[in-house]
């Protein structure tokens, strides 16, 4: 796929990303577990938007960035493959610890620590969107397209 593709599926990923974590989080405010029908279809395309987001930025664009013969870029994907290539771990260990049943029985721990997962996710899509992805966009404006 060309790289500028890449990128805006990316962002497009990225969108749906908050869409998706809006609408949890506005789940998450019910005193009581909103219904399974009701909280894990947005679950499910939670986990898997972020799945495929996340393998392709690990993938195809930090390698993709290390490979550009550009020194700013190759750090800058190092760095963000070193300080967040846990969040997929992360992710799915939180995921796998709450199957329907224990959110429902044990709603005001899901309610934390989904909470606490969320503003971890938006703060790694703030950081991409601030640092990461305005690079790649300087990159393409000088003519450098990293390849695979």
């Amino acid at each position: 796929m060309p790289f500028v593709h890449e990128m805006r599926r990316l962002r497009a990923e990225h969108a749906e990303l908050a869409r998706l974590s809006r609408q949890l989080a506005d789940l998450l405010e019910a005193s009581a577990a909103p219904p399974s029908t009701e909280i894990e279809p947005i679950r499910a395309q939670l986990r898997d938007t972020l799945t495929r987001h996340l393998k392709c930025e690990d993938w195809a664009l930090y390698p993709r960035l290390r490979a550009a013969g550009e020194t700013d870029a190759a750090r800058l994907a190092r760095d963000f493959a070193d300080a967040m290539g846990h969040v997929a771990d992360d992710y799915d260990a939180y995921d796998r610890r709450w199957p329907p049943a224990r959110v429902a029985a044990e709603w005001p721990a899901f309610r934390a620590e989904s909470r606490a997962m969320l503003a971890a996710l938006d703060e790694r899509m703030e950081r991409e969107n601030r640092e990461l992805y305005p690079l790649v966009d300087r990159l393409a404006e000088q003519g450098l397209q990293p390849s695979r």
